[in-house]
């Protein structure tokens, strides 16, 4: 008994943690050039981007040549803005909002250096 009432205080403190998205970009190294994009679990992504360098597989197929190219170590993950989730916002909500901040950094790097 005392095991699942651990387990039941593990699932409901997981429950309450905050859901962290936000904006990040993908900035390979030899050209310069920028993935920017929004994920609702940023520290999620993080992680993929990191175990994709380690296995050698690409994060997103829009890096796929450059990533073949040049090789995963020439690439480096940035977090440039996260954004929590609020307790009264719905999922579809979150994601729309990250759309919305995605469009506004996409504005601010408007040059051929970001795809």
């Amino acid at each position: 008994m005392k095991k699942s009432q651990s387990k039941k205080e593990i699932t409901a403190a997981y429950k309450e943690q905050k859901q962290t998205g936000g904006i990040f970009v993908i900035r390979n190294l030899k050209t310069g050039k920028l993935f920017l994009d929004a994920t609702s679990n940023i520290m999620g992504m993080a992680n993929r981007f990191e175990f994709s360098q380690k296995t050698g597989s690409c994060v997103s197929h829009k890096l796929q040549n450059d990533w073949l190219i040049y090789g995963g170590e020439n690439f480096v993950f940035e977090i440039i803005e996260k954004l929590e989730m609020n307790e009264d916002q719905s999922i579809k909500e979150f994601k729309e909002d990250l759309e919305t901040l995605k469009l506004l950094w996409l504005e601010k790097y408007d040059d051929e250096s970001c795809c």
